[in-house]
């Protein structure tokens, strides 16, 4: 009788662990000029499992570099993320965007100047479409910024990855000359102001 009961006990421990499958991970899309400062930036965020630099938008597919950057394909720099939403939230997400870049810039940020600097959005649910546009106005609304916002949402269309040199670009080039002036001090200033949400790890 024992015997049947554990095997019982067993069957059901089993099930239920099959039920109770943890959720499944989601992927958001951002546009913030350089893809390095963005992926720099994101890959410290917690919950974030996964940063890929790519291009999206755009009327051409799997664009190069150079393509891209002379501004004639209408791509834009972009990190694509993987994240837990378990962990962290879409909205938290765009909370960090708005802060570690001007969104008040048509087509720049800082030096970099051009269509695939834009500032960006690209959504892939009705529901990331809608939580943007929330955090857009909300954000627009608040004294973080003094000019207004003109960041672009759309629908995630024409992506593809960068190469490989881009993919973990601060992390492989600290001391570059890029990464040194524009990179770091974001770094520093998205850790001042996202304590809570930074990996542990880091």
């Amino acid at each position: 009788m024992n015997y049947l009961l554990l095997i019982l006990t067993l069957f059901m421990m089993t099930n239920l662990s099959q039920d109770q499958d943890p959720k499944e991970t989601e992927i958001a899309v951002f546009g913030a000029g350089c893809f390095w400062c963005v992926e720099a930036i994101y890959q410290r965020v917690n919950g974030v499992i996964a940063v890929e630099s790519g291009y999206a938008g755009g009327h051409i597919e799997n664009p190069t570099y150079n393509q891209v950057v002379s501004g004639n394909t209408g791509h834009a720099e972009v990190a694509r993320l993987e994240f837990d939403p378990a962990q962290i939230s879409y909205e938290e997400l765009l909370e960090v965007f708005w802060h570690t870049h001007n969104p008040t810039t048509l087509n720049r940020q800082g030096a970099d100047v051009g269509t695939q600097y834009r500032s960006a959005i690209f959504y892939l649910t009705e529901e990331q479409k809608e939580v943007a546009e929330k955090s857009l106005k909300k954000t627009d609304a608040s004294d973080l910024w003094e000019d207004p916002i003109v960041t672009e949402i759309t629908p995630l269309s024409n992506y593809s990855t960068a190469e490989d040199y881009h993919q973990n670009y601060f992390n492989n080039n600290p001391n570059a000359g890029y990464c040194s002036v524009v990179i770091a001090p974001k770094l520093a200033k998205f850790k001042r102001d996202f304590p809570h949400l930074l990996q542990e790890s880091l």
